[in-house]
Formats: C-alpha cells, sequence, structure tokens
C-alpha cells in the first residue's frame, strides 16, 4: 500500500480548525476578568445599592412618571 503524505485540508476540517481557534481567543479575555475580580466572601456579600445616593434621587427624580391632573 502506497501512503501519501499530503496534507488533508478538506472544507470540513479547515472550519472546525477556525471554529476552535475562535472560541479560545474568545474566552481568553473572560479568564483573565474572573482572576481580577478576587472578591472575598465578605466582599461579595456586602450591600451595594443604597436608596439614599445622590445618583439614586435623581434617577427616580427625573423618570417620575408625570401626575394626572
Amino acid at each position: 500500500m502506497k501512503t501519501d503524505n499530503k496534507l488533508d485540508l478538506s472544507r470540513r476540517r479547515f472550519f472546525k480548525t477556525l471554529g476552535v481557534g475562535a472560541a479560545a481567543v474568545a474566552v481568553a479575555p473572560l479568564a483573565g476578568e474572573a482572576e481580577a475580580a478576587g472578591e472575598n466572601r465578605d466582599e461579595r456579600k456586602k450591600a451595594r445599592y443604597q436608596a439614599n445616593a445622590p445618583e439614586v434621587q435623581t434617577f427616580y427624580r427625573v423618570n417620575r412618571y408625570p401626575t394626572k391632573s
């Protein structure tokens, strides 16, 4: 039997390689963000919403529905 040592680049193999490469590029930045967060348990549980903050009061003041006359 004679075997060819040619590079087998079929259309299906090309797109499979392209897809795997694209997935690896897309996942790489996400892994870095997860490590950068680094919050411990107490920081994850703390309250972040403050109802009396000026930004929250301004948001509700500006977006308040007009009263019906």
